[in-house]
């Protein structure tokens, strides 16, 4: 299996209207629950509109993002999946059920993190 970004732009929803977003919010916890359902949902949220803070490598905390960042994510889902077109078939509900297009990039693969995260597991 594979892990997939799905994710969003931030303003990309600004089109639905206020009345609207209830069903929107409806549509795409359907989705999420046909997910978890499928056993391929790992995480997934919005993100506060706000700016970022970036964190350099001596620790110096700067406003963000950075002045030459035109888009910036909205939000986005982390799915375990077998393929990239099924991660693209994901994204299709994803984008229908929220009424804006996502975009999809393979996670690279990291044994060891996935090695701490079984032994962490263990320990409940």
């Amino acid at each position: 299996m594979t892990r997939y970004l799905i994710s969003f732009n931030a303003g990309a929803m600004d089109h639905i209207p206020e009345e609207e977003i209830p069903d929107v919010s409806k549509a795409a916890h359907a989705v999420i629950q046909e997910a978890v359902n499928a056993g391929v949902w790992v995480f997934g949220a919005g993100l506060q509109s706000q700016r970022a803070s970036v964190v350099g490598t001596d620790g110096v905390v700067t406003d963000g993002p950075y002045p030459e960042t035109k888009e910036v994510i909205g939000g986005f889902s982390v799915l375990d999946v077998a393929s990239r077109e099924e991660a693209l078939e994901w994204a299709a509900k994803i984008a229908a059920s929220c009424r804006c297009a996502q975009e999809v990039r393979e996670l690279l693969p990291d044994p060891e993190q996935d090695a701490m995260l079984r032994q962490a597991d263990r320990r409940w």
